[in-house]
């Protein structure tokens, strides 16, 4: 079984912050935030404008993107924590 988006959202899987700071030092699980970048695993075809048109979408299959903390709504599917989020909720693609 597949996902696919619909419209104007993507389907995005967090990438793995570090295990230790700059220095050195390991951080624990507690004290880790969820990480705000992510790898595109799926986009949708873009969102559809009332005259039956698609605006293309910028940010495509593939692509590392950032993107607020709180934003999409976390997913779990074959045992992989995914986000699905709308395209408004990128902040950058990461180049």
């Amino acid at each position: 079984m597949k996902l696919r988006p619909l419209n104007d959202r993507l389907i995005v899987k967090r990438l793995q912050e570090e295990e230790r700071s700059a220095g050195g030092i390991i951080i624990p699980d507690s004290a880790k935030e969820k990480p705000i970048q992510g790898k595109v695993v799926a986009a949708g075809k873009g969102k559809m404008k009332e005259d039956g048109s698609r605006v293309e979408m910028d940010v495509k299959e593939g692509d590392t993107v950032l993107f607020g903390k709180y934003a999409g709504n976390d997913v779990k599917f074959n045992d992989e924590e995914l986000l699905i989020m709308r395209e408004d909720d990128i902040l950058a693609i990461v180049e």
